[in-house]
């Protein structure tokens, strides 16, 4: 059986590539292409048009276009979850400046990005803000840190911009900020352009975040895939492994980027300024057999934090359409 999977450059890509690159996809007998996208869009419809068999995909837009309410419509399906957590906010250093939390603490910070971010929208020059699709924890998560800080995601300007490209737009003074999964918060640190300001895994914890999104007519296929998927887990989630790990995904044929930074992430020490200040957060990403797991008030979350962001409009209707789409009983079922 020959598939084709895309992906886009994040750590949280580690299973889907490993499951390859490890040759975990040949011992069930596949032959899987992995195909990179720069953006959740372009991935999102490649997914729905038949071009890919299955893809690494934001849980929200994956549900989102399950629904029909974003891009061309497609029956899909979510046998897995890929990570567990992973995100942050990185603002830059002359918003984090402006900004003079009290402390680093997670209050702190949303109380003084709220209030900067009120009193710019009341001047007339809203902050910019990125998140990597309106459909995505990320968006999802920004609106939360605002909300804590009693500031709302409508104060700012809120843009979409692909997980590869945050680190560059913040480097040119196009936003203010952007929340985006690892490692590009620690690439925006490393280069001196960012200043992280807040974890994902604080702002709303074990967050459902990429899933493994199958085209609905690949269930009956689809158990070598995930015996497959199951056992490239556990290798990416066994600390030993994680240099190795770092250098697979650092090359240039995946995310491009230096393994020291994958690396830090892993083991959740990260870099969170320029001047070398470091916060232990071991949850800050979860990868892992246990991580891929589909929790069963998953679907039911994201459905309200897409009406929390006015993206839908009645969830009690849309709950009944959603019951399909996650499958966690096809990966059980490969034990």
């Amino acid at each position: 059986m020959r598939l084709q999977l895309g992906y886009v450059p994040l750590t949280d890509a580690a299973a889907v590539i490993a499951l390859v690159e490890g040759g975990f996809a040949a011992r069930e007998g596949m032959r899987v292409d992995l195909v990179a996208e720069p953006s959740w869009a372009t991935l999102r419809d490649k997914l729905a048009l038949g071009l890919l068999d299955g893809a690494h995909l934001l849980a929200p837009l994956a549900l989102a276009s399950h629904l029909g309410l974003s891009g061309p419509p497609a029956r899909l399906i979510a046998p897995a979850a890929l990570a567990r957590n992973g995100n942050a906010v990185t603002v830059s250093l002359a918003l984090w400046q402006a900004m003079a939390p009290a402390s680093d603490a997670l209050p702190d910070v949303a109380r003084a990005l709220a209030r900067l971010a009120e009193t710019r929208f009341a001047a007339g020059r809203p902050l910019c803000l990125a998140t990597v699709h309106p459909f995505s924890s990320h968006t999802y998560q920004l609106g939360r840190l605002l909300a804590l800080g009693g500031g709302r995601l409508d104060l700012v300007r809120l843009v979409v911009v692909p997980p590869p490209r945050t680190v560059e737009s913040l480097r040119r003074g196009l936003i203010d900020g952007f929340c985006v999964g690892a490692p590009w918060n620690s690439v925006a640190v490393a280069a001196g352009v960012g200043r992280i300001a807040a974890l994902g895994v604080d702002i709303a914890p074990a967050c459902p975040e990429k899933v493994l999104t199958l085209a609905a007519e690949m269930e009956e296929r689809a158990a070598p895939l995930l015996r497959a998927l199951k056992a490239a887990a556990r290798w990416c989630g066994t600390p030993e492994h994680w240099p190795d790990l770092a250098r697979l995904l650092g090359g240039r044929r995946h995310l491009d980027v230096d393994p020291d930074l994958i690396l830090r992430g892993l083991r959740g020490d990260l870099q969170v300024a320029p001047d070398g200040s470091v916060r232990a957060a071991p949850d800050y990403l979860v990868l892992g057999e246990d991580a891929l797991s589909l929790e069963p008030g998953t679907a039911t979350w994201m459905l309200e934090e897409m009406a929390a962001a006015r993206q839908l409009a009645d969830v009690a209707a849309a709950r009944g359409a959603a019951a399909g789409f996650l499958r966690p009983d096809l990966l059980a079922a490969c034990d």
